[in-house]
Order: structure tokens, then C-alpha cells, then sequence
């Protein structure tokens, strides 16, 4: 399939794209190409879905203190090395 963006830049994709992928996307750059990566409607249910029951107990604010909790250990640990 091929498409070709409009004078204002914007891509028009298929209904049948739109249904299957949704209508978000992150925008990938390499180095000679762009990629398309459908973007989840709910990225904590894709998170769940990828790594099972993992968190299944955990709140999304838990999950979401949890990481930055985690950030701010890591971070402050690189502090103390240099």
C-alpha cells in the first residue's frame, strides 16, 4: 500500500488500517525509513497483556509509584558514583 501526504503533511490511512491498528502511532525515525508502532489505547492493559499476571494485584498509581520509586533509586545512585 502506498500513500503520499497531503499538502499540509498529513497521511491518510485506510479505514481498514484504522480498525485494525487504532488511530494512534508513535513515529519511529532510522536511518533511511520511518515506521508506524500503533500506539495502545490502554498501554497498562498492553503491559499486562505482555507480562501476564506479573502485576495483576497492582493498582495503575501503584505501578506508577512503584516506577518512581525505582527512577529515583537509580537516579540517586548515579549521583553517588561520580
Amino acid at each position: 500500500m502506498t500513500v503520499e501526504a497531503d499538502d499540509r503533511g498529513r497521511l491518510y490511512l485506510a479505514s481498514e488500517l484504522r480498525d485494525r491498528y487504532g488511530e494512534r502511532f508513535h513515529i519511529v525515525e532510522y536511518q533511511n525509513r520511518i515506521e508506524l508502532i500503533p500506539v495502545d489505547e490502554n498501554p497498562f492493559e498492553g503491559l499486562r497483556d505482555a507480562v501476564g499476571d506479573a502485576f495483576e494485584d497492582e493498582s495503575v498509581d501503584e505501578l506508577r509509584e512503584r516506577a518512581r520509586a525505582k527512577a529515583t533509586e537509580e537516579a540517586r545512585a548515579d549521583v553517588r558514583r561520580d
